[in-house]
C-alpha cells in the first residue's frame, strides 16, 4: 500500500544509481544550494517528461540563484537513464533504479506499462519535493496522471516567497 509523505516530515534516505551505475543518496542538497528540488519522470518513454524536465533545465538556473539545487530520478534503468539523458539533454543531474518500494515510501502512484513497447517494468507517476536543509518535506506534490504536474513558474515564485519570509511547512495540523 501508498503512504502519502507528510509535509514537515524527514525524507527518507533515497540511494539510486547515476548516470555511470553508481549508488548515490539524492535526498539531501549538495554543493552551494541548501535545499533541494527533487523530479519524480515517469520514464524514457514519457514524451511529457521530456517536456516537463526541459522546462525545469531552463528555470534551474533562478532555483539555485534562492538555494534550491536541482535534481530528477525515475525507475528507469541506468541504461534507460543514458538513452534518456542523451535526448533531454538537462544540466542538472537525473538518476535512475528507483525501486517499486522507495516509489511507496514516497507516496508515488505506480502504473503497469500498457504494452512491451512503452517499457518494461512498473513506473512512477510524477512527483515533486522540495527538501530543506533539515531534510525536511517542505513541499510533496504527486499525481496519478502524467498530464497533471505543478507549474514550474509558480512553484519557483513560491518557494521564493518561502525563503525570503521564512514561511513555515504548511499542511501539518495533526487531529
Amino acid at each position: 500500500m501508498t503512504t502519502k509523505m507528510a509535509a514537515g516530515t524527514e525524507f527518507p534516505t533515497l540511494d539510486v544509481h547515476d548516470m555511470e551505475g553508481e549508488v548515490t543518496d539524492i535526498s539531501r542538497a549538495k554543493g552551494e544550494c541548501d535545499w533541494r528540488l527533487l523530479v519524480v519522470y515517469r520514464g524514457q518513454h514519457c514524451p511529457l517528461c521530456k517536456k516537463y524536465l526541459r522546462q525545469l533545465d531552463e528555470l534551474a538556473p533562478k532555483f539555485k540563484d534562492i538555494g534550491i539545487d536541482v535534481v530528477a530520478v525515475s525507475g528507469d534503468s541506468p541504461s534507460q537513464l543514458r538513452a534518456f539523458a542523451k535526448d533531454v539533454d538537462v544540466s542538472f543531474p537525473i538518476y535512475s533504479s528507483l525501486s517499486i518500494d522507495q516509489m511507496k515510501s514516497l507516496g508515488l502512484y505506480v502504473s503497469h506499462p500498457r504494452h512491451k513497447e512503452e517499457t518494461d517494468h512498473p513506473f512512477p507517476e510524477p512527483g515533486l519535493f522540495v527538501i530543506t536543509d533539515e531534510g525536511q518535506v517542505q513541499i510533496a506534490d504527486v499525481s496519478n496522471a502524467p498530464f497533471s504536474r505543478p507549474d514550474l513558474n509558480s512553484l519557483l515564485g513560491g518557494l521564493q516567497f518561502i525563503r525570503e519570509n521564512d514561511y513555515p511547512i504548511r499542511g501539518t495540523y495533526l487531529d
